[in-house]
């Protein structure tokens, strides 16, 4: 499917003030990453450091936290990755998920995507309950 660029608006926690940037989409990273430097002054505070593995296979540490994003007129609090300075930011599937957006494979664009739910079964007269259930799995 490739990569392409998108503009996007990175917000401070309060989701009062943004700054416009230029990511790089990438369905395949797990989460958006953007400078320390943007997101400090956004006011950003990292809330946990964990292990990435990179394209190459090498393992990073980063700090993530949690602030505002817009895309398209679609905004939602998002994981973000404080990346390295001069690293491209990056758009990644959990900020994608989260506003509802995925990849049109043709045209290399954001395309809305429905949300989708297994449906389940209401326990009840409809079928077993968890205590036969049990007894019937030898529990």
């Amino acid at each position: 499917m490739g990569t392409f660029r998108h503009p996007i608006e990175i917000g401070d926690p309060q989701g009062q003030r943004f700054e416009r940037v230029e990511v790089l989409v990438d369905t395949g990273a797990s989460y958006s990453v953007a400078p320390v430097s943007l997101l400090r002054r956004l006011g950003v505070t990292p809330h946990d450091r964990v292990t990435f593995i990179l394209a190459n296979g090498r393992r990073v540490e980063r700090d993530l936290g949690r602030t505002w994003v817009r895309i398209d007129g679609k905004s939602v609090i998002t994981l973000v990755v404080f990346g390295d300075e001069g690293t491209d930011p990056l758009l990644g599937a959990y900020t994608l998920e989260g506003v509802r957006l995925g990849v049109g494979p043709y045209n290399q664009r954001l395309v809305p995507t429905p949300g989708l739910l297994m449906q389940t079964k209401k326990l009840g007269n409809s079928g077993p309950t968890m205590r036969s259930r049990a007894k019937l799995s030898g529990v």
